[in-house]
């Protein structure tokens, strides 16, 4: 059998001569119980799909309308700029804008959860969003890097975006000091980093990649986020005439609470305490199940109120996103308590807590791993072990035999 574990909770050390608690008792779930445990969310996803309809269709269809709403009202109070209740609301309806397209329209859609609309503005391979980062780009480190390769170290880039030391398993280096700063400014300009997301700016620096490859992609940059700061910086600003600064500053504005809010969704979803990392050794020919079940350990959910819900684009679920990607996110919070069901019954944790609890989890990471891994201590981790067939463990067996021969 192999382990999967929680990852630790590090914090500032222990005084020299305490020792670590005692490992806890792991879970074990068998070759049958992932089978079976596969098997049920294979149905459940199954049935959700066979009941999309009507409802499905005007639930987007609202949200697309709710979005343009807010953006017209956004930019028509810029032209009342010189009244700052106008300014702020108008960068309110703004941000609420940028939000809605990004998260519950532009994110969803690109996954394909309205392809089976026949929608052409809806359609997954032709989208575009309100962001500097080109869609088909996006759709290539979101869609297949990360969903493919979920918190696989190495594999998965989304771990610490080329940038952060968010898990134990990677290498540190004094670089990582500047942890607290890295996220602080990726925070402020998250769509401009996750423009920069395929470049493998680490494997460039590293002398693994060439600026050559690089190159198509700054083609895609260029083309796109020409056109976002012309909007946003000249053309919108222009149009209000003398108050261009008022106007500039308020878009600007928008476009920060856009990427504050999108970050600490994400963040929250993938690197709060409980959650999970996984080696390729771990993930080597995995099953259908074993899929599942890392993406069940791999991921966190915040608690809130349906409106919540909705500005996060329902990646507030975000256990249910990583398993169902492809399905409506706004069927997401009925899904949610009949995976918790799944969980509860193959004793599988499920992360779900509030914002501020989950915000603050993934801070003290940051700061944490910024230091050397001498310098902190680990709670025990919770292992979840999952058995393999005869043959896989007695594989297993060989090659440890086989290395401790080496």
């Amino acid at each position: 059998m192999f382990g999967l574990s929680l990852p630790s909770i590090p914090f500032l050390p222990f005084l020299s001569g305490s020792s670590a608690p005692a490992d806890p008792e792991p879970l074990v779930l068998t070759r049958e119980h992932i089978d079976e445990l596969g098997r049920e969310l294979d149905a459940l996803r199954e049935e959700t799909v066979a009941s999309l309809g009507d409802e499905d269709r005007e639930y987007i269809y609202r949200i697309i309308k709710a979005q343009r709403g807010f953006e017209v009202t956004g930019r028509g109070l810029m032209y009342l700029g010189f009244f700052p209740p106008a300014w702020v609301a108008g960068v309110a309806a703004l941000s609420v804008s940028k939000i809605l397209d990004n998260m519950e329209i532009g994110h969803n859609v690109m996954h394909g959860q309205y392809d089976w609309m026949r929608e052409p503005s809806l359609n997954s391979r032709t989208f575009e969003w309100d962001t500097v980062c080109p869609s088909d780009q996006w759709r290539h480190s979101h869609n297949y890097m990360h969903h493919t390769f979920t918190n696989i170290v190495g594999k998965d880039r989304d771990i610490g975006y080329g940038i952060l030391r968010m898990d134990p398993n990677q290498k540190w280096h004094p670089y990582y000091l500047g942890n607290p700063i890295y996220a602080a400014a990726l925070m402020l300009l998250f769509e401009w980093g996750v423009m920069m997301h395929d470049a493998e700016a680490e494997n460039i620096v590293a002398g693994t990649r060439s600026w050559r490859d690089v190159l198509p992609l700054a083609q895609g940059w260029w083309r796109k986020a020409r056109r976002q700061v012309v909007k946003d910086y000249v053309a919108f600003p222009l149009l209000t005439g003398p108050l261009f600064v008022p106007t500039l500053v308020g878009n600007a504005t928008a476009n920060v609470v856009r990427n504050v809010w999108a970050y600490s969704i994400i963040f929250c979803g993938h690197f709060p305490s409980g959650v999970q990392s996984f080696s390729e050794d771990e993930t080597a020919e995995e099953t259908r199940g074993e899929w599942y079940v890392r993406q069940l350990l791999g991921s966190a959910n915040i608690s809130g109120s349906p409106l919540f819900h909705i500005m996060s684009g329902n990646l507030s679920h975000q256990i249910e996103h990583h398993l169902f990607p492809d399905l409506p996110a706004h069927r997401y919070p009925e899904l949610a308590p009949r995976v918790r069901e799944l969980c509860e019954q193959y004793g599988l944790p499920y992360n779900s807590r509030g914002l501020t609890a989950q915000v603050a989890s993934v801070w003290k990471k940051i700061f944490t791993f910024a230091l050397p891994p001498n310098w902190v201590s680990q709670t025990p981790d919770i292992s979840v072990l999952l058995e393999r067939s005869p043959r896989e463990q007695a594989d297993d067996a060989a090659g440890t035999l086989a290395r401790e021969n080496v």
